[in-house]
């Protein structure tokens, strides 16, 4: 008798999780954090609204390989880009970008 009831409260879990799709998104989604270059971006944005060009001259990296990464966070709902002249100036697409950071980063830093 407790097999079986054991056994439902294994189905009652598997029915709760998110279906295949929802997983692989939310898979996806973290892969954007996965890169170190990506997640140095989404930190200097979390501090200000940025210009490629500042943003490259804070990493010292090339305005086409910030722009490329931009590209992809843009692509990933992570950043946003509003015209301003001949210029995009880039900040986090919204609050749950920042939330992201701010608890991946205290995760990581907690036992420090």
């Amino acid at each position: 008798m407790a097999e079986n009831t054991e056994k439902e409260g294994l189905g009652a879990i598997r029915s709760a999780l998110p279906d295949d799709e929802v997983l692989y998104e939310l898979a996806e989604l973290f892969k954007m954090f996965g890169d170190p270059t990506r997640a140095k971006i989404l930190g200097c944005l979390q501090i200000r609204d940025l210009y490629v060009g500042e943003i490259a001259e804070v990493l010292g990296m090339s305005v086409s390989a910030v722009s490329h990464q931009l590209r992809v966070l843009r692509g990933a709902k992570l950043v946003k880009g509003s015209k301003e002249g001949k210029e995009v100036r880039y900040s986090l697409d919204d609050d749950h970008v920042t939330k992201i950071m701010e608890y991946g980063l205290t995760h990581v830093n907690e036992d420090k």
